[in-house]
């Protein structure tokens, strides 16, 4: 079967031959003898951690400190055995790909990274370090949508286009986009891990943002098809029964009822229309309440 999204055709603009296919089958002792044979040919430098600065357009704005300690230890033990991927600017370097291996480079004490230096457009730039990071897959999901946002606009790329590259469909990149529809907060609480991005796209047809936000809040708690639930509910509410003023007259004849016939009477509706009601808890109440009303039809006819 084909490969899917950009695949060696991504690697080979990279510069990097040996991933991601290759990494499943290469042992770590043997891609440490590859990156040195590449560092022997010229193919890979050694860069100076101090002469490289990161790309402040790309994607990832979160590093979570635990996941980067535990590459710096790794890098402590086998040092850094994929290169991370440059372009040279002026007297200086950028990242394109590798920011987090830099990072956890720099906590584990490196003086100097393997890199492959590119030479690339400013357009590729944007475009190699966008898809660099929405291939990895490793993005929070308001990440990942910003950054397919920022590669339709920037590289000037459809959904389907997007998809294509990515080797996703055209529905799952539209279901990511819609979550930048959603309140600030509401993001806020998908990047922080509060909230799900399933639990997030239920709230997209919640018109008013301070609903969107309590609904959210609510949601932390419950599962997406609860979720689903009370916002269905919330978009369409139960009609609320308005309560049927009564007059004072309608009042006083209900007490009167009671009086007479002893058991709850209650009155539904107001002087125009409604309803009256007698209760009986026995057959004894049934037959004495029917004896009344005999007596009353028997004083009529007189």
């Amino acid at each position: 079967m084909a490969k899917k999204g950009l695949g060696r055709t991504f690697d080979s603009l990279l510069g990097i031959n040996d991933i991601p296919e290759k990494e499943t089958v290469l042992s770590t002792e043997e891609r440490i003898k590859s990156l040195k044979q590449k560092m022997e040919s010229g193919e890979v430098r050694e860069i100076e951690i101090a002469d490289i600065d990161p790309n402040y357009e790309q994607p990832r704005k979160i590093f979570e400190p635990n996941a980067l300690k535990e590459l710096a230890d790794s890098i402590k033990t086998h040092g850094i055995i994929q290169p991370i991927v440059l372009v040279q600017m002026g007297m200086r370097y950028m990242i394109i790909a590798g920011e987090r291996r830099w990072r956890a480079a720099k906590i584990a004490g490196l003086k100097s990274v393997p890199a492959v230096i590119k030479q690339y457009t400013p357009q590729q730039i944007k475009e190699v370090s966008l898809i660099e990071n929405l291939q990895r897959e490793d993005l929070n999901p308001v990440e990942t949508a910003r950054a397919i946002k920022q590669l339709m606009e920037e590289c000037n790329m459809t959904q389907e286009s997007v998809a294509d590259r990515l080797g996703k469909s055209r529905p799952a990149i539209a279901n990511t986009l819609r979550l930048l529809t959603l309140d600030n907060a509401v993001l806020e609480m998908v990047e922080k891990n509060k909230l799900s991005a399933g639990h997030a796209r239920t709230l997209v047809g919640v018109p008013d943002a301070q609903a969107q936000i309590k609904l959210a809040q609510k949601a932390c708690n419950m599962s997406v098809r609860d979720t689903e639930k009370m916002v269905r509910e919330y978009l369409n509410p139960k009609p609320v029964k308005q309560k049927v003023e009564q007059s004072i007259e309608l009042k006083e004849l209900v007490t009167n009822m009671q009086r007479v016939f002893a058991t709850k009477v209650g009155a539904i509706g107001n002087d125009n229309k409604g309803r009256l009601y007698i209760d009986y808890y026995t057959k004894d109440d049934l037959d004495r309440i029917c004896d009344m009303i005999e007596e009353l039809k028997a004083k009529q006819k007189d």
